[in-house]
């Protein structure tokens, strides 16, 4: 009998959050989870939350899943990014045979990392051949396999092409062990999610450890979940940790603004412009969160009723996550300036997560050019088609 999906998820990653928090420090001066953290988000079972429960996993509903990263987010950013990272990745077992799942996920440790699509594989007897290098591959460092996502060219030099006559991307999967890695991660923000690179030369993978991502032809398993695709949830997961990220910088200043005095004058508590400044900031987060989750479970709601996942629902959630991440910067961006010179110490938390908030916005799922997405969409004459992924 499967089991309620996701129970007790959130708890465990609030009651993990104390060993993250002290942990930040070091993840932040060696670019990578330590393993104390690394341990304690396997033994929890937190890797393992969209993983199909034909294999183990939670196969939580998408709320589920962004509660348990805005509460690792409010201890550290990194930790949370590289968390939602492999878990959406995870999310690619719904779409392989069930002895290749198993092999990559069976074992506790068993973690999936990718990075940019780029690249290509060659059609040979029994798979394909790929070199290529890959980038933004964020949680690699705590991975056992990596994929690629490459097009594909056909023995003859062609390109396979889908139906609409758009190039096939197929993600490829391989070992950690058969990648070459590069330590690039040198950035200024979510500094310890080692997002680094890594190239394959001459590798040939079977068929089997191939998968069309994304494609609802392609999909083996029948839940909800799976009719939403990675791209979308890698957006929900980014936006949620964006509110974990501001929500833990706006009560920084809240307790700072309690205890400082303003200019030597009177405390920052007693403020009319604090007051207000805190109370406008606080309605802006909550009607970000308000609004986010609110689309969510709209959307979820619809699939676990119809199963049908269409343009309407993706613009949706394509909106409410970019506008939520957008926010989120405006939130840390105004808790920050609130605090004045002492944000800019390292010894408070208040700079850190200013530079991971906006390291955060500069990423795929918060570009502005998703407003002019959604703006086709609802535009388009028929929004109950079936979503196209973007």
């Amino acid at each position: 009998m499967n089991r309620a999906p996701g129970i007790g998820l959130i708890e465990r990653a609030r009651a993990l959050a104390p060993l993250i928090a002290r942990e930040a420090d070091e993840i932040e001066r060696t670019r990578r989870l330590t393993q104390p953290v690394v341990s304690a988000l396997i033994e929890n079972g937190l890797y393992r939350v969209l993983l199909p429960q034909s294999f183990g996993g939670s196969e939580a509903p998408p709320e589920i899943f962004m509660q348990m990263l805005e509460e690792v987010a409010k201890a550290d950013a990194s930790t949370a990014w590289c968390l939602g990272q492999c878990s959406v990745c995870a999310m690619i077992a719904a779409y392989l045979d069930a002895d290749v799942a198993r092999e990559i996920f069976d074992l506790p440790g068993g973690i999936l990392a990718w990075g940019a699509i780029a690249g290509e594989a060659h059609v040979v007897a029994g798979g394909y051949r790929a070199t290529g290098r890959w980038d933004f591959a964020s949680g690699s460092r705590q991975a056992s396999w990596l994929g690629a996502h490459v097009q594909i060219v056909e023995a003859d030099g062609s390109r396979r092409r889908k139906p609409d006559g758009a190039p096939e991307v197929r993600t490829i999967l391989f070992p950690l062990a058969s990648a070459t890695m590069y330590d690039v991660w040198d950035v200024i923000g979510l500094k310890g999610t080692g997002s680094d690179s890594y190239s394959v030369e001459n590798l040939f993978v079977p068929e089997k450890f191939t998968a069309l991502r994304d494609e609802p032809a392609a999909v083996h398993e029948t839940g909800p979940l799976y009719r939403l695709t990675t791209n979308i949830v890698f957006a929900l997961g980014f936006a949620a940790l964006s509110l974990g990220v501001a929500r833990a910088t706006l009560d920084a200043a809240v307790e700072l603004a309690r205890g400082k005095a303003s200019t030597g004058i009177k405390p920052m508590r007693e403020n009319n412009a604090v007051q207000g400044a805190i109370g406008r900031i606080e309605a802006n987060l909550r009607a970000a969160r308000a609004y986010l989750y609110a689309t969510t479970g709209e959307v979820w709601r619809d699939l676990a009723a119809s199963g049908g996942y269409t343009e309407d629902h993706r613009a949706a959630l394509r909106l409410a996550s970019t506008w939520t991440i957008r926010q989120s910067a405006s939130v840390v961006d105004a808790a920050y300036q609130m605090a004045g010179a002492t944000a800019v110490f390292s010894t408070n938390k208040f700079e850190r997560r200013f530079r991971d908030m906006h390291a955060i916005a500069q990423q795929i799922q918060a570009r502005e050019t998703h407003y002019e997405d959604v703006g086709r969409a609802i535009l388009a004459t028929d929004p109950g088609a079936p979503a196209m992924d973007a």
